[in-house]
């Protein structure tokens, strides 16, 4: 079957249960998804039921999608998401943005728990994204839909400066001091060697992960604008790395996360609909 039949059952069967057209996605990383409990008048469906749609098999990822109002804007959010260490495919871990656009979506706001690579950051920080850098399979590869984007679709601004303008202002106002800078995914699952480190510090990144960017690459191709957000949740320094768990990630994860929810609420109350859109 076609992509677009897949995201076309897919947006007909959510239009089916309700007909409340969200204006902006939230993807909610390992840790993060208790902000989706905040949407108001909540829509909730299971990733399970929606036609195409793969299932969470991850601690921290309900496997849920929230559709309702927060802070005042229509918003549609993915309490976890699917990564390709799980064994899907590259447009498998992407069909969801492809639904949430075909369901009314322009803006993203996108985030992940990560591994800190620049040493003036620290366990706890969130990092606004500016760029990223993809080692990963791109997951545009394959056939090309010209009716969803075009075959060689620019990347030079991924990640909206104003949004991110926005969000500064916002972490200001809040108390927040806020990272900036570059994010870098590899497949995972397992954590990097001290060797592997020394080689993303040597690409430019700041922070490392296992998500984000293949979404953020479908969500650029298909016009959307994205806002990323990293919450760093240990510190992956070479000569200075120590065993690590999930777990680890999701409890720092956890504890970050009311700087979190107040940083994205704040956001998305100050953000216009038109800037949205």
């Amino acid at each position: 079957m076609k992509l677009t039949d897949k995201i076309r059952e897919a947006r007909d069967f959510i239009r089916k249960i309700t007909d409340f057209q969200p204006d902006i996605a939230l993807i909610l990383g390992s840790g993060l998804g208790t902000l989706a409990e905040d949407i108001e008048d909540p829509v909730i469906i299971e990733y399970a039921g929606i036609p195409h749609f793969p299932v969470s098999t991850v601690e921290g990822h309900a496997g849920r999608l929230v559709l309702g109002t927060l802070e005042g804007k229509k918003v549609a959010a993915m309490q976890g998401r699917f990564h390709f260490y799980e064994g899907y495919t590259m447009q498998q871990v992407t069909f969801p943005v492809y639904v949430l656009h075909a369901l009314g979506c322009r803006s993203l706001v996108v985030t992940n728990a990560c591994g800190g690579l620049n040493p003036r950051f620290k366990a706890g920080d969130l990092m606004l994204i500016t760029d990223h850098i993809n080692i990963l399979p791109n997951p545009l590869i394959g056939p090309n839909y010209e009716e969803l984007g075009p075959r060689f679709p620019d990347m030079s601004q991924a990640y909206d400066a104003e949004y991110r303008q926005l969000a500064l202002q916002v972490g200001e106002e809040l108390g927040l001091k806020l990272q900036q800078g570059v994010y870098i995914a590899i497949s995972g699952p397992t954590y990097s060697t001290p060797a592997e480190v020394r080689r993303l510090i040597a690409y430019g990144s700041d922070t490392v992960g296992m998500s984000t960017i293949p979404e953020v690459i479908v969500a650029n191709y298909l016009g959307m604008r994205v806002l990323g957000i990293s919450c760093i949740t240990d510190m992956s320094l070479p000569d200075e790395l120590e065993p690590l768990t999930h777990e680890q990630v999701v409890k720092i994860a956890n504890q970050t996360r009311p700087k979190f929810i107040a940083l994205v609420r704040g956001w998305l109350k100050r953000v216009s609909t038109d800037a949205a859109l």
